[in-house]
């Protein structure tokens, strides 16, 4: 292994010499399930109000149409497409999750290659190949700089997110070693997203644009623009700018030994990952003791610290406001013994009865609490305390999703842009995806138009 001042060149090299029979099958396996739901997130953000905003406000500058909008019935340029498709998978606060980095990989990832894969037909097994490389990029590069990077305010899906895309992008034109440094270069020096925006349409700009800009970045290296040979590891370089005392060999340890899409995970409620172990725990004692809300006197959190960083929020307003709101999203989850879309609508974000018990609501912040780890007390006016403590949350590496169930949320997600029938096809599109001549059946299949209804 080169030490640590060749680690964009190792890093390079590996893109370039990796082979799709090098990847485990537990790892290619997991890769299409992030390729499903990613997919499905991407089709059921697709008419959120910041998707429509950047086709209003881009739609008239795009130029061959060339690529879809998934979930949606425009065609746009591929840029266009890896930024609008990176929005929407993001729009809904469902995506992906690399819990040791928080980075939100298949959303910037899959929208990246996707475009180019309809510009450019690409057999299924290179661009699945493509997306797990860039997968292992995006969450390499944030495994150097994070926490540090995450807690100076950082968005690290868009930041870390931009790499992935321009190593996945760069695969599949075919970049040799230098190229592919030149791509990560140019990604480097876009490595962009800030924590303020969240609770903003920016926070899923941040997304779109990792895409986008990756894309860019391998497109330039493609035809010879240059940038340093060290752009991530060099004292000016992104790992040192963008972080603190970064750890340089988190990118190369094991390079093409372990698969971080491996460690990939998917959310079962639309909201912040950090509120999820204690919408499970609400969710699980207003279930199991059919807790009404009036009854209850008071709701005591211990939560790691970064849930209250993240989502401290004592009185959202709008939905974006609330899917970052600890205090909202266990309220609106034991009112209504569930969490869907549905609790974060702005109604019942104004509720009475939602806004009654977020008032009686406390979460002390607990550094001996884990981040997927919560513990919750609910205090009856009438009855007896009832606690629950949930040491891995629903939908973390330690209690997964099944194949089964990430089937259903891509159901949930694209019932009202896709028929059945279609939605099936997809499904079984994306399983296999291995075993198909063009890549771009999955954009056909996903995209809304006449002539696939």
């Amino acid at each position: 292994m080169e030490p640590a001042t060749g680690v964009t060149r190792t890093l390079a090299r590996f893109v370039v010499a990796s082979k799709p029979d090098d990847v485990p099958a537990a790892a290619v396996h997991e890769a299409k399930r992030s390729l499903l739901h990613w997919i499905g997130c991407s089709i059921g953000g697709s008419c959120h109000e910041s998707v429509q905003c950047a086709l209003a406000a881009l739609d008239e500058f795009s130029g061959k149409r060339e690529a879809s909008i998934l979930g949606r019935g425009e065609r746009v340029d591929a840029m266009l497409a890896a930024l609008v498709n990176g929005i929407s998978a993001d729009a809904l606060g469902f995506t992906d999750t690399h819990l040791k980095t928080v980075i939100h990989p298949g959303g910037v990832i899959g929208p990246a290659i996707l475009a180019l894969a309809e510009r450019h037909k690409t057999r299924g097994a290179e661009f699945l190949h493509a997306f797990v490389l860039g997968i292992e990029v995006a969450c390499r590069i944030g495994l150097s700089v994070y926490p540090w990077h995450y807690a100076r305010g950082w968005h690290i899906t868009g930041t870390a997110g931009v790499f992935g895309a321009a190593a996945a992008a760069g695969r599949l034109l075919g970049l040799d070693e230098q190229r592919m440094i030149w791509a990560l270069g140019i990604a480097a020096t876009q490595a962009a997203g800030l924590r303020e925006m969240f609770g903003s349409m920016c926070k899923s700009l941040h997304i779109g644009r990792a895409a986008q800009n990756g894309l860019f970045a391998a497109l330039l290296a493609n035809k010879n623009y240059t940038s340093s040979n060290t752009p991530i590891e060099a004292p000016r370089g992104f790992a040192h700018v963008l972080g603190k005392n970064p750890d340089l060999a988190a990118i190369t340890a094991n390079l093409g030994q372990t698969f971080e899409v491996t460690q990939n995970t998917y959310k079962p409620f639309p909201c912040g990952i950090v509120v999820h172990p204690i919408l499970d725990g609400c969710i699980t004692l207003a279930v199991a003791h059919d807790v009404v809300a009036e009854n209850v006197a008071r709701v005591v959190l211990r939560v790691n610290p970064l849930v209250l960083e993240l989502t401290g929020r004592k009185t959202p307003v709008t939905t974006a406001e609330a899917k970052l709101s600890v205090y909202h999203s266990a309220a609106a989850a034991i009112v209504a013994h569930r969490i869907t879309e549905r609790e974060f609508d702005e109604d019942v974000v104004a509720d009475p009865d939602v806004l009654s018990l977020r008032a009686r609501i406390d979460a002390i912040a607990d550094t001996g609490i884990r981040e997927d780890e919560a513990d919750i007390v609910v205090e009856l006016r009438n009855g007896p305390s009832l606690h629950h403590h949930v040491e891995h949350a629903i939908g973390s590496t330690q209690r997964p999703m099944s194949d089964g169930d990430i089937e259903a949320k891509f159901r949930g997600l694209t019932e009202r842009q896709l028929p059945r029938e279609r939605a099936d096809r997809l499904i079984k599109a994306c399983w296999n995806i291995q075993n198909e001549t063009d890549a771009a059946v999955i954009a056909r299949l996903a995209a809304r138009s006449a002539g696939n209804r």
